[in-house]
């Protein structure tokens, strides 16, 4: 395991964590930042699933002042305080549909827009998701984005199973 989270500390590239409950997931996200180029900068984690999907899409992306009812201040989002940094993404594949569109985006072309805002930001962050779940399988039954599954589980190396049922996936 200490060489496959080597190896993602060397790459800049988003990285995938999948395992079971409990196997060390966010310790692992934790250790490739500190690892990292990035490790100066800060590592911002969210979990997914602990949000509906308008709450994370304003913890995600921020929002400007008026953009919904309780708006009464611009707030900045993750990706904005994670800039220059990393991004962990605990639960990924609780995440809807939706915003996968939106994070997909993000990765793509590095930039975001708040919540209510016309203007796009760029940011520069390096994604780490993690998740429970099969997300191959779910973007069988079409419960996630299959072009998101690739941005974030592209091979570089051969990924060996790691202690305790965790994997990682470099892209």
């Amino acid at each position: 395991m200490y060489r496959e989270i080597a190896k993602a500390s060397l790459s800049d590239g988003n990285v995938l964590v999948t395992g079971e409950s409990g196997t060390g997931k966010e310790l692992v996200a934790r250790s490739i930042h500190e690892n990292s180029k990035r490790k100066l900068q800060p590592l911002v984690s969210v979990n997914c699933g602990a949000f509906s999907e308008n709450l994370l899409e304003s913890e995600l992306f921020g929002h400007v002042r008026g953009a919904f009812t309780d708006a009464v201040a611009n707030k900045k989002g993750l990706f904005e305080q994670a800039d220059g940094g990393t991004l962990f993404l605990d639960e990924v594949g609780e995440m809807t549909f939706n915003l996968q569109v939106r994070l997909l985006r993000a990765i793509q072309y590095g930039e975001i827009r708040s919540v209510g805002s016309e203007s796009v930001k760029k940011v520069n962050v390096r994604i780490i998701c993690a998740t429970n779940r099969n997300l191959l399988e779910m973007v069988h039954q079409e419960k996630f984005r299959e072009d998101l599954y690739y941005r974030l589980k592209v091979f570089i190396s051969s990924c060996h199973l790691c202690g305790k049922g965790l994997k990682i996936f470099l892209s």
